[in-house]
């Protein structure tokens, strides 16, 4: 059965940590649904907008992972959202994988319980949110369980790569690792 991803979209959102998973996620073959938090066109940080499937809100699915791109500024949107909470409380529930990268580990996570006794990555300062029972890492992404963290933008394909390991396989990884040129 095909696995499926939620990738949801804020505005303020960082566009190469939202882009590049959906990307590498939908080259190894992942169904991946885009959704906007309280609208169907969502603004990055640098003003690309991107057109969402739907509006988180009105997504009644439980995906086999979600990402939860950073950006200062849709992080915090993204942690403001009862949609984003709820559906962040059923994946935990029941055993899905979370994957926050940038700001959205110390903003999202952090602040609603997620990396309780939990290694965990995030850009740099935004450890600072983190509770005392979670494990900072300096590391460029780090898997911890049902949680994958990442540091920022120049980490996002080595992000979305891990999360093709988790939920596809790793020669699928690598294949799209070579396909892209990103390793010799």
């Amino acid at each position: 059965m095909k696995k499926t991803v939620l990738v949801a979209l804020a505005d303020g959102f960082e566009e190469i940590e939202a882009v590049t998973p959906i990307d590498v996620l939908r080259r190894a073959g992942v169904e991946v649904t885009v959704a906007g938090v309280g609208k169907d066109v969502v603004t990055g940080a640098n003003g690309v907008k991107i057109q969402a499937d739907l509006r988180l809100e009105d997504y009644g699915g439980l995906p086999d992972a979600v990402v939860l791109p950073g950006g200062a500024m849709g992080a915090a949107n993204l942690r403001d959202s009862q949609a984003v909470s709820g559906l962040l409380k059923r994946m935990k529930e029941n055993g899905r994988l979370i994957a926050a990268i940038c700001a959205s580990p110390g903003v999202v996570l952090a602040r609603q319980g997620y990396l309780d006794g939990k290694s965990a990555t995030c850009y740099p300062g935004y450890e600072k949110n983190f509770p005392s029972s979670a494990r900072y890492s300096a590391e460029r992404v780090v898997g911890d369980g049902h949680l994958v963290t990442s540091r920022g933008p120049g980490t996002a394909l080595e992000f979305s790569l891990e999360l093709v390991r988790r939920l596809v396989d790793a020669p699928t990884a690598d294949k799209i690792l070579q396909a892209t040129l990103a390793k010799a």
